[in-house]
């Protein structure tokens, strides 16, 4: 039976040296259909703990597992980092194709009506049609997080980890962006945790806000307002 957490974090230390951790004694779940937003300064350790879950940097103690294993399965993970990790000679298709392909190991998959599926439905779900056949480098910055994000929802992942993936947006680009990576989510039952610097904007998008500050990662509690009684 697998477990009923896409995530599971246990008595976990993060960073590059026991004598200084990023964090310290996480013990966190993430479940099924749950967006959560991680804030906290820049600098803390916010992008190396996705790292972390994401299988790129071991943990200096304690234990992460995805979908009840020590290790992601192939595509079962998606990561939009924050240099995107784009390939930048070639068009919006090719860098959305990699993703459609990510989940399958068919020979034939690439050459298959659902792999075009996939990755047309992905590039339109972030409004770049007109870019289909454009090479990356020749894209704004906001652009090419565009299509980093359609390369992940044409993946299918059950856990997509975000860096600050609607940075460089504009309002309605964002709103258009957001709106479907939380369609996808909700539709698939699948799981969200994304790094987010500015609060409001979490608190928004997110079912749950966690604070990373001081080594520790806690829960947002929002401040007491203090009311001014006359008498």
């Amino acid at each position: 039976m697998g477990s009923q957490f896409v995530v599971e974090i246990q008595d976990a230390s993060i960073g590059y040296s026991m004598k200084e951790p990023l964090l310290s004694s996480i013990n966190l779940q993430f479940s099924k259909g749950e967006i959560v937003a991680i804030a906290g300064p820049s600098g803390i350790g916010k992008t190396t703990l996705l790292r972390t879950i994401a299988g790129l940097v071991p943990p200096l103690q304690g234990s992460f597992s995805i979908n009840g294993k020590k290790g992601a399965l192939r595509g079962e993970l998606g990561y939009i980092p924050q240099r995107l990790g784009l390939v930048r000679h070639a068009s919006v298709y090719h860098n959305v194709l990699l993703g459609a392909l990510a989940g399958h190991t068919s020979p034939w998959f690439p050459f298959s009506t659902k792999a075009k599926q996939l990755t047309l439905e992905a590039i339109s779900s972030v409004g770049l049609d007109h870019k289909i056949r454009t090479p990356i480098r020749r894209l704004s910055g906001g652009q090419q997080r565009r299509v980093a994000t359609a390369r992940t929802l044409a993946q299918r992942p059950s856990l997509i980890l975000a860096d600050e993936f609607l940075g460089e947006l504009d309002e309605e680009t964002m709103n258009l962006v957001l709106e479907k990576v939380t369609n996808y989510v909700r539709e698939s039952n699948s799981t969200l945790i994304v790094v987010e610097h500015d609060i409001s904007r979490a608190k928004k998008m997110a079912d749950r806000l966690l604070i990373m500050d001081d080594g520790r990662l806690n829960p947002f509690v929002s401040s007491p307002i203090t009311m001014e009684v006359t008498k």
